[in-house]
Order: C-alpha cells, then structure tokens, then sequence
C-alpha cells in the first residue's frame, strides 16, 4: 500500500477532529453561552458567571436531547474504529473490515449529526451562531470517509 503513512494521518486527524467536536466543541454559540451535543456552558448575562449544564436549558424536547447524545456517542464510537483502522494500515495491514465499520460508522454520524443540526430550535434563539463542533464534525466525516475508502480500493 503506497499511500498507507498518508491514510494513517487522515484517520488519525480525523479521529482527533471528531474526537474534540463532540467533547470540547461548542456546536453554536448564543451570547456568551455553548451549545454542544452532550450539554453545554451557560453563562448569566448580569455577571458572567457560567456553569455546566445539559441541553435542558434550551427549552427542547426530550428527543432532541436524546440525538445530541446519539450524535456524541456516534463520534466518540467513530474516532475508537479510526484509530483501529490508523493502527492496522501502520502495522503494513489492510484492513478491510474495520474501514467498512468505519463506514458505518461515520455514516450513522452523518444522520444524527445532521438531525441534531436541523433539529435546533434556532427560531427560539435567533442569535445563535453555528460554531467549530460543527465545522469540526463534518470536515472529520470527510476524512475519515476518505481515509477508509482508500482503505478498501487499496491491493496488497
């Protein structure tokens, strides 16, 4: 495999891209609070003070809440199979079943991914500005589809 130190870096980029979209990434940004798919930073406007806190502060319903924690957890599970996958191709393996997992993976990300997205209640916060979680997230999905896809064409 020609390009395996050049797979080996998109996996690994891409694992760390998801990896700090969905625990350190703000998806959107309203004020001086954080909005991410596993909670967020709320802060008071009078004092600046901010505190961790859940989704349940945004006033959606429960199966929002339920796809922004699908969306973590299709992440999290995405950058463990990209790792796995940068492992074998630098190990001189091929590993086809993992980068087909990957897929998958990535894939089931997307849909909740984009679900989560489209499912804010952006008409309640108009002042809402989509932020690096976002970018992040998607951009990854690119790399690691791409990284596996040159996983399965590659020939001993």
């Amino acid at each position: 495999m020609r390009a395996r130190w050049f797979i080996v870096a998109l996996a690994l980029i891409a694992g760390v891209a998801f990896s700090i979209a969905v625990w350190g990434g703000q998806w959107w940004t309203i004020a001086h609070s954080e909005v991410g798919p596993f909670g967020g930073k709320h802060c008071f406007d009078f004092d600046q003070q901010c505190e961790a806190t859940t989704l349940r502060w945004l006033g959606t319903d429960e199966r929002w809440i339920r796809i922004g924690m699908a969306t973590w957890a299709a992440g999290l599970i995405t950058t463990f199979m990209l790792v796995v996958m940068a492992a074998a191709v630098a190990a001189k393996r091929i590993p086809k079943l993992v980068a087909k997992t990957v897929l998958v993976s990535i894939v089931t990300g997307l849909v909740v991914g984009i679900w989560f997205v489209v499912g804010f209640p952006g008409d309640q916060y108009p002042a809402a500005e989509i932020d690096r979680g976002v970018w992040l997230y998607f951009g990854a999905s690119l790399l690691g589809l791409t990284g596996a896809i040159l996983v399965l064409r590659a020939r001993r």
